[in-house]
């Protein structure tokens, strides 16, 4: 058993000499740089690049990476989005109506009128006025007059010759001086029946004038109305005498 020991520890002591000496190679990694730089490929080739040189070299190597890398195949076109079709444009609103007019009316219509359109609510929009208007108590049955009163005297001869025996030749200080008036009546229906029976016996240039006091009475006009509330206005005013709607003069 000592003998084993003993030359066991012969034989690593051995080993370490051998090994300390170089006779069984040097452990990578142990050798010294001018040993390393001995056993390098080509060291003669070997160039040292400042900074920008290097910095070209990597920019250089990299664009020949990219240009050589795949080229990535293009997005799909995103598609468009349908167009969002336009609102339907509202109806046009009715064209207003300018101005329109109703009577005259004497008092008392004049009142119950405005009582019936009370209710429209026109405000503004309504306006009451005072027209000229004549109180028609009688229908004149005339010739104008025509030449003085020379005219006249050959007027009347000429109704003898047709068989008219009621005239007179009209004067005073007005536009019917030496006028032949035919007859005064009431209502026109009674003036327009003579002037037929003198037609018809060959008078020619009969007229009908309504005679009576002149005056105003009160009228009512409407501007910038719907044409639904000229309707409603016109149902109303053809409740009263002289009350047909009508434009504005």
């Amino acid at each position: 058993m000592l003998k084993f020991l003993f030359w066991a520890l012969v034989a690593a002591n051995a080993g370490v000499l051998a090994y300390g000496q170089g006779y069984l190679g040097q452990p990578a990694g142990s050798e010294r740089e001018p040993a390393r730089i001995t056993r390098q490929l080509d060291p003669d080739k070997l160039v040292q690049l400042s900074a920008v040189d290097a910095k070209a070299a990597v920019d250089v190597a990299e664009a020949e990476a990219a240009a050589a890398a795949p080229v990535a195949a293009a997005p799909a076109p995103v598609p468009a989005p349908a167009p969002v079709p336009a609102p339907a444009s509202a109806p046009a609103a009715p064209a207003l109506v300018a101005c329109v007019q109703t009577g005259p009316f004497n008092t008392s219509d004049a009142r119950r009128f405005e009582s019936r359109i009370a209710a429209l609510n026109l405000g503004a929009r309504e306006t009451r006025v005072d027209v000229p208007f004549q109180d028609i108590t009688s229908h004149l049955v005339y010739l104008p007059p025509a030449g003085g009163r020379e005219g006249a005297q050959k007027r009347i001869a000429d109704l003898k010759e047709h068989g008219v025996e009621n005239f007179f030749i009209m004067q005073g200080d007005t536009p019917l001086r030496y006028a032949v008036s035919l007859g005064v009546f009431k209502t026109d229906g009674a003036a327009q029946k003579l002037v037929a029976e003198l037609q018809k016996k060959g008078v020619r240039g009969v007229r009908v004038l309504p005679r009576g006091p002149q005056g105003t009475r009160p009228a009512y006009q409407y501007r910038g109305i719907e044409p639904a509330v000229r309707q409603r206005l016109a149902g109303i005013a053809d409740n009263f005498s002289g009350g047909e709607l009508r434009d504005c003069d």
